[in-house]
């Protein structure tokens, strides 16, 4: 066990990084450290040079339990990103072209397998419909959820997941010798979800809120995450103890958490974990390709390939052209969805158990599925350089991440403040704290809030920096302002950081750490002070606004000379305002 986890973490540590440097996903790293350490590669030599055994995985079924916990942390984490709102959004989607694309594929797989080669209807039937599925485990992390390739992706491998159990069982009844056993089992299966599902949709959304409320104010990120977890695998469990799949209970527990103000940093917790297990995920992979038998029967293994990724590719991309797609992204989503799935594994393999297909022609298939996993990044390439040159413009992302929002850090009275400045002129913008309270009050009032760690991992990274017009820093915490301000500054050399500061020290230094504009309480009351008196006395106000801003101006300049700063660097914020 220590050997293997060697062997993973260590692929880990090497693979990230190097296919990082030559950006190549890597995806197809992991699959080629599985062809490499597994059993049909340097494993087959540990008999005869016996110190391999601690540099290769012999045993790919001890891996499978972490695999599969891997596809069960991907699809909490499109849970996550998705919400209640926008999956009835997608009905359409997912019950039409998911269900078209599902049945057509399978049916016509199935009448060729039939008529072509040896196989019984119920063999066809199993082979056919498992090729139809795609894979959610490298598809969705390479399309993502919010472009439109990544929606049409989504929808169809949300129908598959649920088609998986229905077309387990419905194996099992199609098996040789089979009583109406199969068909009573998976009424009752339907049934008994069903009412998991309900009790889980109605105990979560009074649970959940009051559980990462209890975690966050802790201030403790291991009790957070294990309460994360405690979730994630509760809800999988349960779902799996009626004949339901566990990845159906993670999706549902994703979708609950992302109703709540806790979404983001749940999202950011758990993404070092779910990377991990996706990872030992296509280790495995790797480890079932035998180059050997595939080079002994290459003719046999191109032609397989090659038709089942051109008809599922043409398919899918004419019924995402009925359904009104553009030419582009039909033509981009039909070739990433081409390959077989990781499940297509899990249904050969039932149907092999229920006698319905025989253990060479399942073999035969899942060589050809594994091969189809692997060059999946590759399909995703020619699908992005066919859509450009089919449309001559890459894809828009939707509209729901085309705005650009000023993220405020804090959610007291002076980040409410900004907000309400904000709204007033018709501004976007995220409010981001740790209190638990604060953020569940602004919620309440009507502000955009989330919960989560500013100064930690890349919380402000997805909640959309990078397009950020500005970052406005509004938490009564000189130190961690100023780092704060120094971490923004060395990432993002151009955004705009407006800071509040205790004092004119405390301004200056943020200064010196990269702000772009630092706002000492001290100053601004005084200069509230003198406005209000001036006025008072009977000074006009156009002169007392005039002298107040010329006032400000001054401390600004001799705040940013006390922070070293001799010229101000130019910011893409302040060549926005300039056009405004």
């Amino acid at each position: 066990m220590l050997s293997d986890a060697l062997v993973i973490l260590g692929a880990a540590g090497i693979v990230i990084p190097v296919f990082a440097r030559f950006r190549i996903t890597p995806i197809i790293g992991f699959i080629l450290i599985g062809v490499a350490v597994g059993p049909f590669g340097l494993g087959s030599l540990v008999e005869r040079v016996p110190w391999l055994y601690y540099v290769t995985i012999s045993d790919r079924e001890a891996l499978a339990p972490f695999a599969d916990f891997g596809i069960v942390l991907l699809l909490f984490a499109i849970g996550l990103e998705l919400s209640f709102n926008r999956l009835w959004e997608m009905r359409r989607l997912v019950f039409g072209l998911g269900a078209l694309e599902l049945l057509i594929i399978g049916a016509s797989l199935a009448a060729f397998l039939g008529v072509a080669g040896s196989m019984s209807l119920a063999g066809a039937l199993a082979v056919g419909f498992a090729l139809a599925f795609s894979s959610t485990a490298i598809v969705l992390p390479i399309s993502g959820t919010r472009t439109p390739v990544g929606r049409a992706a989504l929808s169809m491998l949300l129908f598959e997941d649920i088609m998986i159990v229905p077309i387990i069982f419905i194996l099992g009844a199609l098996a040789p010798n089979a009583a109406d056993e199969g068909w009573s089992g998976l009424a009752e299966t339907l049934w008994q979800g069903a009412l998991v599902v309900g009790v889980l949709l109605v105990a979560g959304r009074f649970a959940l809120p009051r559980l990462f409320a209890q975690a966050a104010r802790t201030k403790n990120p291991e009790l957070f995450l294990a309460a994360s977890l405690l979730v994630v695998i509760g809800a999988s469990l349960a779902t799996a103890l009626v004949g339901l799949s566990p990845i159906v209970g993670a999706l549902i527990a994703g979708l609950l958490i992302a109703e709540t103000e806790y979404h983001t940093e749940v999202e950011l917790i758990m993404e070092p974990f779910k990377g991990l297990a996706l990872g030992v995920f296509l280790i495995t992979v790797g480890m079932s390709i035998n180059l050997a038998e595939i080079a002994a029967s290459f003719g046999a293994f191109a032609a397989a390939v090659v038709g089942v990724l051109v008809f599922k590719a043409v398919v899918t991309g004419i019924l995402l052209r009925l359904m009104g797609a553009r030419r582009g992204t039909a033509a981009e989503t039909g070739v990433l969805m081409a390959s077989p799935s990781e499940t297509t594994l899990i249904v050969l393999a039932a149907a092999t158990s229920a006698l319905v297909v025989d253990t060479e022609t399942a073999r035969f298939w899942q060589t050809v599925t594994a091969i189809g996993l692997t060059i999946t990044p590759l399909l995703a390439r020619l699908g992005a350089m066919l859509a450009r040159r089919v449309d001559g413009a890459p894809a828009a992302p939707l509209e729901d991440d085309a705005a650009e929002r000023t993220i405020i850090v804090g959610g007291g009275r002076v980040g409410r403040l900004v907000a309400d400045m904000m709204q007033a002129h018709g501004k976007p913008y995220v409010m981001i704290d740790t209190d638990p309270d604060l953020v569940t009050a602004a919620i309440r009032d009507g502000y955009r809030a989330t919960f989560g760690d500013a100064a930690r991992g890349d919380a402000l990274a997805r909640l959309g920096v990078e397009t950020a017009p500005a970052v406005v820093l509004t938490m009564d915490q000189p130190v961690l302002a100023q780092r704060l301000v120094t971490k923004l500054r060395q990432t993002y050399p151009d955004l705009l950081i407006v800071a509040r500061a205790r004092d004119p020290d405390h301004a200056a230094a943020l200064y010196r750490a990269g702000a772009s504009h630092a706002v000492p309480e001290t100053l601004e009351a005084s200069l509230q002070l003198s406005e209000a008196v001036l006025v008072e006395i009977g000074v006009a106000m156009g002169p007392v606004i005039a002298s107040i801003h010329a006032k400000r101006d001054e401390y600004r300049e001799q705040l940013e000379r006390d922070g070293g700063l001799s010229e101000k660097p130019k910011l893409r914020s302040s060549r926005m305002a300039e056009g405004t």
